[in-house]
């Protein structure tokens, strides 16, 4: 993937905001701005947490502020469901576990529809 495609949109972000790198990096307890400007150049993924804390910050989703890392990443899930559904599909409806498929494949048909199904058991 080019680092055309591995956009963020931090460094927008940060700048309307008026805060400098190092600003930024203090507020998120870094010790130095390198890795906002690692971030910022999408050079470096950001972990978890700070993603999170990104988005604390400007209020905005983690998944706007990286677009392009969350689109490698729901590119790569989507293959896998899609994997998955081909293997629940290919289980005989006698199996012991029928039921507990016959949920999987529920869930996966309702996710793919845009329905979100009962969480109640």
């Amino acid at each position: 993937m080019t680092q055309q495609q591995l956009a963020t949109y931090l460094r927008s972000h940060r700048r309307n905001s008026g805060l400098t790198q190092r600003e930024l990096a203090s507020i998120l307890g870094y010790k130095h701005e390198g890795p906002v400007c690692r971030h910022e150049q999408a050079t470096s993924i950001p972990p978890f947490f700070m993603a999170l804390a990104y988005e604390a910050v400007f209020r905005v989703p983690a998944s706007q502020i990286f677009p392009g890392f969350y689109q490698t990443v729901e590119q790569a899930i989507e293959a896998k469901l899609a994997s998955l559904e081909i293997e629940l599909q290919a289980k005989s409806a006698q199996d012991r576990d029928a039921a507990v498929t016959a949920r999987k494949l529920e869930w996966l048909w309702a996710r793919r529809n845009g329905i979100e199904l009962s969480t109640s058991s």
